[in-house]
């Protein structure tokens, strides 16, 4: 066979080539979504990005025979080794031929970069944390994926653990159809009422006239919330403020609720549409007229993916949850809403997947982190 050659992403046309492969690796796969192109090249770290202030990472990229056949990402995510006082590098943006002997090379090369920084540990895939988009895909690689969530091609797997990691945690998508709602045990519905009749919760729409503060506030409540949550790391004051301004043409208010208590919010249940049908039409490129087409006559999206509801800490035993819940499920009618994704789930939250199971909704992929040494 060729001569492998990986090497350090270095130029503009190297960071092309990297965000470029999967378009290779993937020509076949129907269900396989194009991300969003700037989006893609900040979160690398190829343009400015909040997440790199502190934070540092090297690309490289696997060619054979002039071919380019893998890439991977190695990551010092600075805020977790302050969080949990562990010298853990992780790795991320993992794409690879079905060739063993490429992805050896990119992840001893990547292994080598996180020991040079002082690691002793990886963990992966994170594109680049958990809090954007993590876990690689092993079950349920039939359907596309929903907004802002993994695919993979299914050797991926056997790629990874091949170079000694083993799994740490996984993550469920919940999927449903909005009809099945209609089964939620109706106990369900006493106990909302109960919630709200105790302790006085209400719940509202973000407020469209105070977009930026009502998004940066939604942001610090799942900062707030997430303290206990296994491998969690809360978003900087800088991810904060440009995560709110990359959202802001996303967010359908209907769909981000608030719930509050004597007017001081304490949790909300966040959802976005599914825009990956639209990205695919548009191939990840936003101009020139990419974003009108994106962003175009919203309503006629009819699938969504929840993508996280939070409380804080204070009133975390309260049910307010269940109350944000059975306020959204009316606004999903009124949109007309067709599929529901809950997504992601940790296998070790077994009260939010017991509350979803018992709503009805089906695990329909499975993702998967990984943990290994460095040496």
């Amino acid at each position: 066979m060729p001569d492998l050659i990986v090497r350090p992403v270095e130029t503009r046309a190297d960071q092309k080539r990297f965000v470029n492969l999967p378009w290779r690796i993937y020509r076949n796969d129907p269900c396989w979504m194009p991300p969003l192109i700037m989006s893609q090249e900040e979160l690398l770290g190829f343009r400015p990005c909040p997440f790199y202030e502190k934070s540092k990472s090297r690309s490289f990229l696997a060619t054979r025979g002039g071919v380019d056949v893998g890439r991977i990402t190695a990551i010092v995510n600075a805020g977790h080794v302050q969080r949990y006082g562990e010298q853990r590098g992780f790795f991320g943006f993992f794409e690879c031929d079905d060739d063993q002997a490429a992805a050896r090379a990119l992840f001893g090369t990547a292994r080598d970069w996180l020991a040079g920084q002082g690691m002793t540990a990886v963990r992966g895939p994170a594109n680049p944390s958990l809090n954007y988009e993590c876990g690689l895909l092993i079950e349920g690689f039939d359907t596309p994926p929903f907004f802002m969530m993994t695919h993979a091609r299914p050797y991926y797997a056997s790629l990874v653990e091949a170079q000694g990691l083993a799994k740490i945690e996984d993550m469920y998508a919940f999927w449903g159809r909005l009809e099945m709602l209609e089964g939620i045990d109706s106990k369900l519905g006493v106990m909302v009422a109960g919630v709200k009749e105790r302790f006085g919760v209400t719940v509202r729409p973000l407020d469209r006239r105070r977009f930026d503060e009502e998004v940066r506030m939604f942001l610090e409540i799942y900062n707030s919330s997430l303290g206990g949550t296994w491998g969690f790391v809360p978003l900087t004051p800088g991810e904060v403020k440009h995560m709110a301004a990359s959202l802001k043409h996303l967010i359908v208010p209907e769909l981000a609720l608030v719930a509050e208590v004597e007017g001081k919010p304490i949790g909300t249940v966040f959802c976005l549409l599914d825009y990956n049908p639209r990205i695919k039409a548009i191939n990840g490129r936003l101009f020139p007229f990419g974003f009108l087409k994106l962003l175009w006559n919203k309503r006629a999206i009819k699938r969504m993916r929840a993508i996280s509801t939070n409380v804080i800490p204070e009133y975390q035993a309260w049910g307010v949850g269940l109350v944000l819940h059975a306020a959204l499920v009316p606004r999903l009618y009124d949109w007309g809403m067709e599929e529901v994704e809950f997504s992601w789930v940790l296998e070790s939250n077994h009260l939010s997947k017991r509350t979803l199971e018992r709503g009805g909704a089906l695990v329909t992929k499975k993702y998967r982190m990984y943990d290994g040494t460095v040496g």
